[in-house]
């Protein structure tokens, strides 16, 4: 008894005839609005700590530094795979499994986001907008995992071998 393991991600990838360089239907995907809610969140938790009173304190630099390397990188990750999703870059490129690549994106990006989220959660000490960065954090670690949870589905099919023990 063989156990095989498939992962598909639930965007459009079939071709329709002389439909363009976009992905229209893409774009209207649950996905895809994700991506965009994730964005944006991840952008206004950057700007809440970046434009912050934190700067005037040197006793946390290296974890707010950290909360607005993670958050950039992540938000300018997602745009990529999000341009790659759109215009259908992924057919060109067919040496890279594109759904196994942006699940391990999300999967490492959305540990690290919670760790930064929660080392600005406790370092905030009351400042208003470290604590709102904190928390868009956090709404944007939670779109993340809902991303993986609706874009992923991991399916385990038993196939018999024919073979007789």
């Amino acid at each position: 008894h063989v156990t095989i393991i498939r992962t598909t991600t639930s965007s459009s990838n079939v071709p329709l005839p002389g439909s363009g360089p976009l992905d229209a239907a893409y774009a209207k995907s649950y996905s895809a609005i994700l991506k965009v809610c994730l964005m944006l969140s991840l952008l206004i938790a950057f700007l809440c700590v970046r434009f912050s009173i934190w700067r005037y304190y040197s006793y946390s630099y290296s974890s707010f530094s950290y909360f607005e390397v993670v958050t950039i990188s992540f938000m300018i990750l997602i745009f990529i795979f999000y341009v790659i999703n759109i215009f259908r870059i992924y057919r060109m490129l067919t040496c890279i499994s594109w759904p196994l690549t942006e699940l391990l994106h999300y999967a490492i990006c959305t540990f690290l986001l919670f760790i930064a989220s929660i080392i600005v959660a406790v370092n905030s000490y009351t400042i208003p907008a470290l604590i709102a960065g904190s928390v868009f954090g956090f709404i944007a670690t939670f779109l993340s995992i809902l991303d993986m949870w609706l874009s992923y589905k991991i399916s385990f099919t038993g196939q018999s071998t024919g073979a007789t023990l």
